[in-house]
């Protein structure tokens, strides 16, 4: 008999994450607070959708959940209609929210008291990366829960590896955030001094990214960052929403971290601009702005 799923959060990484699910045997229920998208779900890939987090993970093995933030993700797993209500013993919970570590540790105890594993699995990737279904997935929480959620979990992702206990996929998500805030800004600077050198910044792109200073960002931003378009991928404000995370957590370490905070400003600039939902790469246009 097939396995069940449920995912709760049906936003534009979730949309799609649930639609490998669904396509790769598993009986997935969906659900999501606006209910005409879970309805175009289930009229896009099958499945069902329910009207609560509860009522989607009851008879699950496995709960999906890919929410906002801490709030978000405590409502939908703690709620008198979070998930947590109704999963059963031996089932496991798959996180997918880019959150704290200390809210996966608070989660993954309470439902170890009921039997019920936690992985946290943030993902990188993006969009794209969701819809192509080649997600990297960094994951914290038990060998044995971590070695069943897997295979759900390969349906959409190209690497998925368990890097310590609960809240370890939180932390190295984080250190993923605090390394593309650094390399975007870098090109940015890089590019607007090729513009007002004079240089063809294609071509410097085109020559450059062969060498040392080649990045993903290089490689998939540079020609929209170029042309001035960002209407597209990871918006601004979820890039502050982590980066925010991450300053934090670095605090609670003793980490010192003052790039990450000096381009977690440069992105309020960004937002005062208007740009909330502007893909991360449009911190050229803060430079574009401040030196004309």
């Amino acid at each position: 008999m097939a396995e069940k799923a449920a995912f709760v959060g049906l936003g534009v990484m979730g949309y799609p994450m649930a639609g490998y699910l669904q396509k790769a045997g598993y009986e997935t229920t969906v659900y999501n607070r606006t209910a005409a998208k879970a309805e175009k779900w289930v009229a896009e890939y099958g499945g069902s959708r329910a009207d609560t987090p509860a009522k989607a993970a009851a008879g699950a093995d496995f709960v999906m959940v890919c929410v906002g933030n801490d709030d978000d993700l405590r409502s939908v797993v703690l709620g008198e209609d979070g998930i947590l209500a109704t999963m059963k013993a031996g089932s496991i919970v798959v996180d997918h929210t880019t959150a704290s570590s200390e809210v996966a540790r608070e989660l993954g105890a309470i439902a170890k008291e009921k039997g019920i594993g936690f992985v946290d699995a943030p993902v990188s990737g993006g969009q794209a990366g969701a819809e192509n279904g080649v997600l990297t997935v960094m994951c914290g929480g038990d060998a044995a829960d971590f070695d069943r959620a897997k295979t759900p979990i390969d349906s959409y992702a190209r690497a998925c590896m368990l890097m310590g206990g609960v809240g370890a996929g939180q932390l190295t998500k984080m250190v993923n955030q605090i390394c593309i805030a650094g390399v975007v800004q870098g090109l940015s600077e890089g590019i607007h001094f090729a513009e007002k050198a004079g240089l063809d910044a294609e071509k410097v792109i085109e020559v450059i990214s062969k060498g040392a200073a080649q990045s993903w960002q290089m490689e998939n931003r540079y020609k929209t960052m170029i042309a001035d378009e960002f209407d597209f991928g990871f918006a601004v404000d979820w890039m502050r929403k982590d980066l925010g995370i991450c300053l934090k957590t670095g605090t609670q370490i003793g980490a010192s971290l003052p790039n990450t905070a000096l381009v977690d400003q440069y992105y309020a600039d960004v937002q005062n601009m208007g740009g909330n939902r502007w893909d991360t790469s449009s911190l050229i246009r803060r430079l574009r702005k401040l030196v004309k």
